[in-house]
């Protein structure tokens, strides 16, 4: 095998023997050893960082730098204990992000992998699904419209094909390919039989053979275009450490007020210098940055759980500002298992289609019994232009590779409507292979969502040139101009068009979709035809009436979307009065609620139109540039809009979307490099999961927020009011730093874990711009910190009152001030709910966290090494008595509060 720069100007066949394939495809064997010899078929990324660098970095933080200064300043002095017990926090918290980060790294690599982009191989002559890094030179590769080549590629086969290579070559408009050979010398933008790695299928489909793979390729040569951008810091980090650098400043001016307050009464300046940088160690919440990453990434894990893939964490944040969720019908809001049920021919009884899915077992009926093909031509010839105008496969339970799996015994490759009609023409006994002696297929008109149809030439066994046509039936009955009976092709007159728009607002009435058929003889001297020649003039031969059925709990997941105040709108290409069906179905309308379709849309003036999107519920027959005006509309009325797709057309008004949803089945690599979200079950379900997800990960950012600062604030006023009251310092340096390192950590990050409220799907969504202490959270932490400062100063002040021994009032303090932010930490873990309606055990997490900080703190007081270190003295059981009560008093009057309050809303 040998490489080669010229591909292009080689017949397909050559290019076979070079790359030693043949179209049977690559032995397993051989791919295997190929893929060792050639390497993955990636771009090279930049190198990433050793864990060491990784690590370092870790002391880059402005709060962290403060202190290491205060680390440096505490050696200077010759307090060697206070300078370690820093140390040992900031060491700590540099080892706690490091496995963070370390950890986020690696679910990287692992999200990479779940959301690998994979394509079709013919391998041991079978059709398979790998992962496009395992492309190797020589492999046969099957492609189709909204593909993404994976890999240089010479075409062998063709159906109009066209790329988009404006991000290789520039060019504005798709690029038509063929598999002839072009001339040596010929451009690169003008090589029209190769497809090149990082392009576009936008119309068509073929096949190709890989020449080339990874840094081989041409993109690669260029792969710095194509580098993945670094990934930055959330809005709501960005917010945070901001926010953090305005705490460090105030923390540090108010430890330099109580130093000073502390000399100008004659305290020891160096004791005064070490408690201003214990208190400065023990108030700057160094820790936040780190909780917030691993509250997001948690998020991120939790949302893969439930089948929603996040490709830009921002998405975790704007999720539960969520106000409209605009979702497509078939495969989210229905299962995409597509059933023909019932079939119209013009002048004849409706026939009936027994079976369900895509399992070819059934019979078509008329009057229950079963019809005979050979018997009925009108629908021979319907379920010909059915199977032959389709580019779906059916194909009976294998193993499939990669992520997105279908569990059902039949699966589908392709359009769910058209895997339909395959499977209603398996039924009768109309397959490809039934007909492959006498028709072949010449040419294609490939469908797309402007154009509403397809279409295709083929030639009979006598030469016979024809057009099939499938589409929506508005679309192909306006280029009608016969109809077919059975025996003879008769005028499509005014009232049989009547009728068949009878018949098809029948069967939309009954949730069905309708899709027709038609046809067209074309001269057998002439060789090519233009989309126009093969669809005008047609004779109109049926209507196939399916059935997609809501999925069952779509429903219920509307449902939470009323009470969460989130508005639901379905955005379909199908007929409005199947849209309609669907939507009365699933409770989205009612019965006299409107339908609004893409043609009333094009006619509505600006203000109609913002009128009509604030109030309708249901748009059919809509073209992706309607979803785009509908977005934009919606986000000009104030609204956080989440936009689901999955076609190349809809990527604008992914992007335009606050939140774009890409399917992970059914959509286009277009549509998933367009969106934040990427859903792996196609599920309007779990998009609603995904907004529950994104308003539990923001509650829990709140719920450490308001549980860190408002114990340095108690920290911060406890040593000050002592100090106003001209007393002496209420706790030791290092008594300080342990409070922190007890305190601040473990319970912190356990409440990043916590599980959502009960009622948070029945909350209104915040708004998108909403500050982190809004809500009466400021309030909140300001409220508890005041009640925390005051309980452990009075504390210290009346064991000192009434023993006069400071090391016993400096323990009885140090403890209440431990177990009164221990307490808090329980109150922290909803904003509406108390512990009772949370439950004391529902947070293991949190029980291990205080559990292990518990026992922390008891060793400085019973282990004799330490409680010499720290300065304290073992309490009494009476004392503990005294501690724990103080302590626990405003969480327990908190606590009745919130009880009461609760029964109250029962009794209601």
């Amino acid at each position: 095998m040998q490489s080669l720069a010229n591909w292009h100007a080689l017949p397909w066949e050559r290019c076979l023997d070079v790359l030693q394939t043949n179209e049977q495809g690559l032995k397993n064997a051989e791919a295997e050893r190929r893929l060792q010899t050639n390497g993955p078929n990636q771009l090279s990324e930049t190198a990433k960082i050793s864990p060491w660098v990784m690590f370092l970095d870790q002391f880059k933080d402005f709060m962290i730098i403060v202190l290491l200064v205060a680390t440096l300043i505490s050696a200077v002095l010759g307090e060697f204990a206070d300078a370690l017990v820093i140390i040992a926090i900031v060491m700590v918290n540099a080892l706690l992000g490091f496995v963070q980060e370390f950890r986020a790294e690696r679910a990287i690599d692992a999200l990479k992998d779940l959301t690998a982009p994979q394509v079709e191989v013919v391998r041991d002559a079978t059709e398979i699904t790998v992962d496009v890094r395992d492309l190797v030179p020589g492999d046969i590769v099957r492609l189709q419209t909204g593909d993404r080549v994976p890999a240089d590629l010479r075409l062998l086969k063709s159906m109009a094909l066209e790329a988009d290579e404006a991000a290789l070559t520039g060019e504005s408009l798709p690029v038509r390919k063929a598999s002839d050979p072009v001339a040596d010398g010929t451009l690169l933008a003008d090589r029209t039989s190769m497809l090149y790695a990082g392009t576009l299928i936008s119309r068509g489909h073929g096949t190709g053979v890989v020449t080339a793979t990874g840094m081989e390729t041409e993109v690669g040569r260029i792969a710095e275009l194509l580098q993945s951008a670094e990934r930055e810091p959330t809005p709501l980090q960005l917010r945070l450490e901001q926010l953090g650098k305005y705490i460090v400043w105030a923390c540090l001016a108010i430890c330099a007020a109580v130093v000073l307050l502390g000399i100008v009464r004659g305290e020891d300046p160096t004791l005064m210098f070490l408690a201003g940088v214990s208190l400065a160690v023990a108030a700057i919440p160094e820790g936040l940055p780190a909780i917030v990453t691993i509250a997001l990434a948690i998020g991120v894990q939790r949302m893969i759980r439930v089948n929603a893939i996040v490709r830009k964490l921002p998405a975790v944040e704007t999720l539960g500002c969520s106000t409209v969720i605009c979702s497509d019908k078939t495969g989210t809001l229905t299962k995409n298992e597509m059933t023909v049920r019932s079939i119209w021919l013009p002048e004849a009884p409706v026939l009936e289609v027994a079976g369900d899915g895509y399992n070819p077992q059934g019979e078509v009926r008329q009057a229950g019994e079963r019809v005979v093909l050979g018997q009925n031509p009108q629908l021979a010839l319907c379920l010909q232009i059915a199977v032959l105008c389709n580019n779906a496969q059916v194909e009976q339970s294998k193993e499939r590779h990669g992520v997105f799996r279908r569990s059902s015994a039949w699966h589908i490759k392709g359009d769910p409507t058209e895997a339909a009609l395959l499977t209603v023409g398996a039924k009768a006994g109309v397959t490809r292979e039934h007909l492959a002696s006498t028709m072949q297929v010449l040419d294609e008109v490939p469908f797309d969502s402007e154009r509403k149809r397809m279409s295709v030439l083929v030639e009979d066994s006598a030469g016979q040139k024809w057009s099939y046509c499938k589409g929506a039936p508005d679309v192909l009955l306006e280029r009608c101009s016969h109809y077919y009976d059975g025996q003879q092709t008769k005028l499509l007159r005014p009232e049989m068009r009547r009728q068949i728009l009878d018949r098809m607002e029948a069967m939309g009435s009954k949730a069905l979709r309708v899709l027709a058929a038609a046809y067209r003889p074309l001269p057998k001297q002439k060789s090519a035809f233009s989309a126009d020649d093969m669809e005008g003039n047609m004779v109109f031969a049926g209507l196939f009436g399916m059935i997609d059925p809501p999925r069952p709990e779509a429903k219920a997941a509307l449902r939470t979307c009323a009470t969460a105040g989130i508005r639901a709108i379905m955005i379909t290409g199908d007929h409005a009065t199947t849209a309609g069906a669907i939507g009365r179905e699933l409770g989205l309308v009612g019965s006299g609620d409107l339908v609004v379709t893409g043609e009333q849309l094009n006619r509505m003036s600006e203000h109609e139109l913002e009128h009509t999107v604030k109030h309708c519920r249901i748009f059919a027959r809509v073209s992706p540039h309607h979803k785009l005006e509908i977005v934009r509309m919606l986000k000009k009325a104030g609204h956080t809009v989440a936009m689901t797709g999955d076609g190349i057309n809809d990527a604008p008004a992914l992007m335009e979307a606050d939140i774009g949803v890409a399917m992970g089945q059914g959509g286009t690599d277009v549509a998933k490099e367009a969106s934040a979200l990427v859903l792996s079950d196609d599920n309007f379900a779990t998009i609603v999961s995904a907004v529950r997800e994104g308003r539990a990960i923001y509650d829990n950012i709140r719920k450490f927020i308001r549980y860190l600062l408002a114990c340095n604030v108690g920290e911060l006023l406890t040593v000050f009011l002592t100090m106003l009251l001209r007393m002496p310092l209420p706790l030791k340096p290092i008594q300080i730093l342990w409070v922190n390192l007890v305190t601040d950590g473990l319970p912190a990050m356990a409440l990043g874990v916590d599980a959502p409220d009960k009622d948070l799907m029945l909350r209104k969504p915040r708004q998108k711009g909403e500050g982190v202490f809004a809500r009466g959270l400021s309030r909140k932490i300001m409220t508890r910190g005041v009640l925390i400062g005051i309980t452990t100063s009075a504390m210290f002040t009346l064991t000192l009152h009434f023993t006069d021994e400071l090391m016993l009032a400096r323990t009885m303090a140090f403890a209440t001030l431990v177990y009164c932010q221990l307490f808090h930490v329980f109150d922290c873990r909803s904003e509406t709910a108390g512990i009772l309606e949370k439950g004391l055990f529902s947070n293991v997490y949190l029980l291990g966290a205080v559990t292990v900080s518990n026992l922390m703190f008891l060793s400085v007081l019973y282990i004799p090494s330490l409680r010499s270190l720290f300065q304290t003295v073992a309490l009494t059981p009476r004392q503990w008595a005294v501690v724990l009560l103080a302590s626990g008093l405003p969480t327990l009057l908190v606590g009745l509060r919130r009880v009461i309050l609760w029964q109250t809303r029962r009794r209601r």
